[in-house]
């Protein structure tokens, strides 16, 4: 696997739009998609939590897979979520993912059984080699309720040269600090992105490469120039920047799970979207709309 860093920036995790039946909303998904690059996020990455995976099929999985690998058609590049409580699953969703001309995938740990350090490096060694496409890992503790230590992942990068990244979806700098200095200082092509909005400027600050969040949805004006403001080394307005994408992270306290905040906060930001979304979630209250809204408001977005 080369030696380039092959993800960094702002790459949105991209909500799913479905008809009010359910079923893949390709116009609801092609403006999606169209706002975003023009946004100038510097990729995309399909079926992740935001994008529903978990209550799709494997058959819808594949469509929405295939449906914005097509659409995209190589503006930026493309990451497709992957995982599964099953190995043979990933592997195939991969493979699938692979064909269909992905750049990679992203792959979060088994989220029922909770295994072993033995069982859970079985899980992704068996995938790696099966899988020759570049995967990022997805650690995501408070869903999948157990945890990718740094030392594990460093672990599992020292024999695959193609697990190129992770994605921390966790609250803490210490643990995103602790992946930088024990991964990433031995894999400088290892790529680490946060997960949670209003970590993405001390990410970049520690040495880490950018964001995979929510508000990229919705605001990727916050993230992508927090990123950009860094890169020019303009701090100033990356710190304002980033005391505005503060508010955000309270819209995720609103409801869970909160994928139906992520499609009202982008219906309140002017793009006409359908909002539903699939079951078990449902849809946002009007109460809690006024809510999202106020917070909006207090980011500045509306």
């Amino acid at each position: 696997m080369s030696s380039e860093l092959l993800f960094k920036g702002v790459i949105p995790p991209v909500s799913s739009i479905f008809t009010s039946e359910g079923k893949l909303d390709k116009d609801g998904m092609g403006k999606l998609i169209d706002f975003l690059i023009e946004s100038g996020v510097d990729g995309l990455f399909f079926l992740g939590t935001g994008g529903e995976f978990s209550q799709m099929s494997v058959i819808e999985r594949k469509e929405v897979a295939e449906f914005s690998i097509n659409y995209v058609g190589k503006r930026v590049p493309v990451l497709i979520g992957t995982g599964s409580a099953s190995t043979r699953e990933v592997i195939e969703l991969s493979l699938h993912s692979k064909e269909i001309g992905a750049d990679g995938v992203v792959i979060i740990n088994p989220y029922y059984w909770p295994l072993s350090d033995e069982h859970l490096f079985a899980h992704y060694a068996e995938i790696a080699e099966n899988v020759d496409i570049p995967i990022l890992l997805y650690n995501f503790p408070g869903l999948t309720g157990q945890d990718l230590s740094p030392d594990f992942v460093r672990k599992l990068v020292d024999h695959y040269s193609h697990i190129v990244g992770i994605k921390e979806t966790v609250d803490t700098a210490g643990h995103i600090r602790e992946m930088i200095l024990k991964v990433k200082s031995n894999h400088p092509q290892f790529s680490v992105l946060c997960g949670f909005d209003d970590h993405l400027f001390n990410t970049l600050a520690l040495g880490g490469d950018g964001v995979i969040s929510a508000s990229g949805n919705f605001a990727p004006e916050l993230t992508v120039g927090i990123y950009q403001a860094f890169q020019n080394n303009d701090l100033r307005t990356a710190i304002e920047l980033h005391q505005r994408l503060a508010h955000i992270p309270l819209m995720y306290k609103l409801d869970s799970p909160f994928v139906n905040v992520i499609k009202e906060a982008i219906q309140m930001r002017g793009q006409t979207i359908s909002t539903y979304v699939l079951p078990p979630a449902r849809s946002l209250s009007e109460q809690k709309k006024q809510e999202l809204k106020s917070i909006l408001q207090k980011a500045g977005l509306v």
